[in-house]
């Protein structure tokens, strides 16, 4: 079942987290802060039989130059042994239609890795395609 993650999620997301992006770069009490207060950001989750199968986040950006808001996806996880099983698929589509439900938005955005070509090519089965903007990132010294 695909719905919003809950407070009482964030002992299984972070497993989940440390699967994906590797242990340490969340504490489980940042995870629940994050969950019942941050307001920039939706999670989706896949759940099944009590247990999370994978997770959907979308930062809601928003600059006062537009009406509009822009939400982009920004991780996409779902445990090897449940893909190719459409989950990814379907969170992503529920993220879509909450956001389109609850903001005023025109376009979603998805960042992912250049050589993640797996995703790459899942992302264009849901409708994704390049837009022709570089992504651009800076590390800040001590981090």
């Amino acid at each position: 079942m695909v719905r919003i993650a809950a407070e009482q999620d964030a002992a299984q997301l972070q497993m989940l987290n440390n699967e994906f992006n590797g242990e340490g770069e969340t504490t489980l009490e940042n995870i629940r802060a994050s969950l019942t207060a941050n307001r920039q950001e939706v999670v989706i989750v896949d759940e099944d039989q009590g247990e999370l199968t994978g997770f959907v986040c979308v930062q809601l950006k928003k600059s006062f130059c537009y009406d509009d808001y822009m939400p982009e996806i920004t991780e996409v996880y779902v445990k090897p042994q449940h893909r190719r099983s459409g989950i990814a698929g379907a969170m992503i589509a529920y993220a879509e239609q909450y956001c389109q439900k609850h903001y005023l938005l025109h376009k979603f955005e998805l960042l992912t890795g250049a050589e993640n070509t797996a995703a790459r090519t899942a992302y264009t089965t849901f409708g994704y395609r390049e837009d022709g903007e570089i992504h651009l990132a800076k590390r800040l010294s001590g981090k």
